[in-house]
C-alpha cells in the first residue's frame, strides 16, 4: 500500500509541474495584462465604478433577474474562494516563500481582477437557461460556442468536477474537522455527519437556496475574522511601517535567503506568492462565473462582480491575514529562513497553526478558538460554493439527472474527507484546477476581442463619461476571435 501511494505521489508531482509549470503561470500573467491595458487598468482607475455598481447596488436593494440576485450569486462566489486559503494558504505562503511572496500575491490579483472580469463578460455573453428558465452559464460554455470545441469544454467539465470532490470538499471538511477536534475536541466523525447533514439539506434546494445561505454566512464569515485581523495590527501598529518595508524589500530581494529550501530570492518570492493569489482567488480557473451566471445581469455587470470578488479575496481578506501574522511577531524572518536551510521546518509553525499562534497575542487562549471558529465558516461556505460548481458540470456533461446523482456523492465524500489524511488530495486538488485554467485560459485570450468590444460599450472612459449606457439583455454574443482585435 505504501509503494502504491508513493507511485500515486510520484505522478502526481509530475502532474503537478505540468499543470502548474511555467507555461501556466505565463497564459494567467498575459491575461491580467492584455485586459488591464485594454480598458486602461479599470480595476484601479475605475474603483469607485465599480464598487457603486457591485456593492453599493447590492445595499441599496438586489435586481433580481435571475435565480438570484447579483449579491447572493456574489456571496456564492466568495463562498467558494474565501476558504482555508485565506486562513492557512497565507501562512503557508509566508513559510515557502518569505515577505516577498505577498508583494507577487498582490501583483498577481491586481493582474487577476481584469481576468476575472473578462471570463465572466464571456459567460454572460453566452449564457444560456436551464430547464426552469434560470440563467446557467459557465467557462464549459463559452469554450463550446467561442472555441466550437465540445471535447475541450467537457475536459474542462470534468476537472472542474474532480476539483469539486478534492479541494472544494474533502480538503475543506477535513479543515472544519480537525479544527473542532483541536478547539473543542469534537469526533471528526461526528463533525462530518453533522456537516454532511447540513450541507445536503442546503444543496437540495439548488443554487437559489445556496445563494440565501451563502449571502447571510459570507457577509458575517468576512466581518468577524475581519475584526480580529484589524485589531492584530492595530495593537501592533508601530511595527507596521517595517512590516511593509520588509514586504518590499524580500520582493526584490536578490539574494536566496540562507540558502535553504525557504531561500526567500526574488524567483521563490514571486512563484509562491503568484501560485498563493491564483489558488486563493480562482481567477483565470474558470469557476466562480458559474454562480455569477445565475444572476442574469449583463456582461459588463457580471464582470465588475468579478473584479469585486478578487478584491475582496485576496486584496482584502489575505492581506489581513499576512499583516496580523507579520506584525504581531509570530514569524520571525531569520528563524525560518534558517529553519529553511537545515531542512526543519516542520519543527516551526505553518499554515493554520502560524495564523493561530498570531490571533493568540491579541487574544490569548481564545485566539485559538476564535480561528477554529473562523476556519469552519470559511470551510463549510467553500464547500456549498463548489459544490454547485461541480454539479453544474456533471450537468454538463451527462444531463440534468446526474446533477442529483453528483450532489448526493459530495455529501457522501464529506463524511469521507473529515476522517482521511489529505496531503495527497490537496496535490490532486491542485493539479485538477491547474487543467482547469488550461482550456479557461486558452478561451479568454481567443475571445478577448468580444470582451473588449463589449466593454468599450459600457465602461466609464478615462475622462468619465460612459460610451454606452445600451442594454445588453438577449444581444446576441459578437463574432470575432483571436488577437486581431487587440493589437
Amino acid at each position: 500500500m505504501e509503494t502504491v501511494e508513493r507511485a500515486l505521489g510520484f505522478v502526481m508531482e509530475a502532474l503537478h509541474q505540468l499543470a502548474w509549470g511555467p507555461g501556466t503561470i505565463c497564459l494567467l500573467a498575459l491575461c491580467g495584462v492584455v485586459f488591464s491595458t485594454a480598458t486602461g487598468f479599470f480595476q484601479l482607475r475605475g474603483v469607485r465604478f465599480w464598487l457603486g455598481r457591485t456593492l453599493g447596488a447590492a445595499f441599496k436593494g438586489g435586481n433580481k433577474r435571475g435565480a438570484t440576485t447579483a449579491f447572493q450569486s456574489a456571496c456564492t462566489a466568495l463562498a467558494a474562494t474565501l476558504g482555508t486559503g485565506n486562513i492557512a494558504g497565507v501562512a503557508t505562503a509566508l513559510v515557502a516563500g518569505g515577505p516577498g511572496a505577498v508583494f507577487w500575491m498582490w501583483f498577481s490579483a491586481l493582474l487577476g481582477t481584469m481576468t476575472a472580469y473578462a471570463e465572466n463578460v464571456l459567460a454572460a455573453l453566452y449564457r444560456g437557461t436551464d430547464r426552469r428558465g434560470d440563467p446557467v452559464g459557465g467557462a464549459m460554455f463559452y469554450i463550446e460556442k467561442g472555441l466550437h470545441s465540445r471535447r475541450l469544454a467537457a475536459a474542462f467539465s470534468f476537472f472542474c468536477l474532480l476539483g469539486s470532490l478534492g479541494m472544494g470538499n474533502m480538503a475543506q471538511a477535513n479543515s472544519i474537522a480537525e479544527g473542532l477536534w483541536d478547539a473543542f475536541n469534537i469526533p471528526p466523525r461526528a463533525t462530518g455527519l453533522v456537516v454532511a447533514g447540513v450541507i445536503g439539506l442546503t444543496i437540495a434546494g439548488g443554487v437559489a437556496r445556496v445563494g440565501r445561505v451563502t449571502e447571510k454566512i459570507v457577509p458575517f464569515m468576512a466581518l468577524a475574522y475581519t475584526g480580529g485581523a484589524v485589531l492584530i495590527v492595530l495593537l501592533n501598529i508601530q511595527q507596521l511601517p517595517g512590516v511593509l518595508a520588509m514586504i518590499f524589500r524580500e520582493a526584490f530581494s536578490l539574494r536566496a535567503g540562507l540558502g535553504g529550501a525557504a531561500g526567500y530570492g526574488l524567483a521563490r518570492a514571486l512563484s509562491v506568492g503568484v501560485a498563493r493569489g491564483v489558488s486563493s482567488n480562482e481567477a483565470g480557473l474558470g469557476s466562480s462565473v458559474m454562480a455569477n451566471s445565475a444572476a442574469g445581469c449583463t456582461p459588463v455587470e457580471q464582470g465588475m462582480w468579478g473584479i469585486m470578488e478578487v478584491a475582496v479575496d485576496t486584496l482584502f481578506m489575505c492581506t489581513l491575514t499576512a499583516l496580523a501574522i507579520l506584525c504581531s511577531g509570530v514569524y520571525d524572518l531569520q528563524t525560518y529562513a534558517a529553519a529553511g536551510a537545515r531542512g526543519v521546518l516542520e519543527t516551526l509553525p505553518n499554515g493554520a497553526a502560524l495564523t493561530a499562534d498570531a490571533f493568540r497575542t491579541a487574544f490569548g487562549p481564545w485566539g485559538g478558538v476564535f480561528l477554529a471558529v473562523s476556519l469552519s465558516l470559511f470551510a463549510f461556505s467553500t464547500l456549498l460554493g463548489w459544490s454547485c460548481y461541480g454539479a453544474q458540470a456533471a450537468e454538463y456533461l451527462w444531463g440534468g439527472r446526474a446533477a442529483g446523482i453528483y450532489k448526493a456523492v459530495f455529501v457522501a465524500v464529506i463524511v469521507l474527507g473529515c476522517v482521511t489524511r489529505l496531503e495527497l488530495v490537496w496535490e490532486i486538488s491542485d493539479t485538477f484546477n491547474g487543467f482547469m485554467a488550461l482550456p479557461n485560459l486558452a478561451a479568454v485570450l481567443w475571445l478577448s476581442p468580444q470582451v473588449i468590444r463589449e466593454s468599450r460599450r459600457s465602461l466609464p472612459a478615462r475622462k468619465g463619461r460612459v460610451l454606452n449606457k445600451q442594454r445588453h439583455n438577449g444581444r446576441k454574443p459578437l463574432q470575432g476571435g483571436g488577437f486581431g482585435g487587440i493589437l
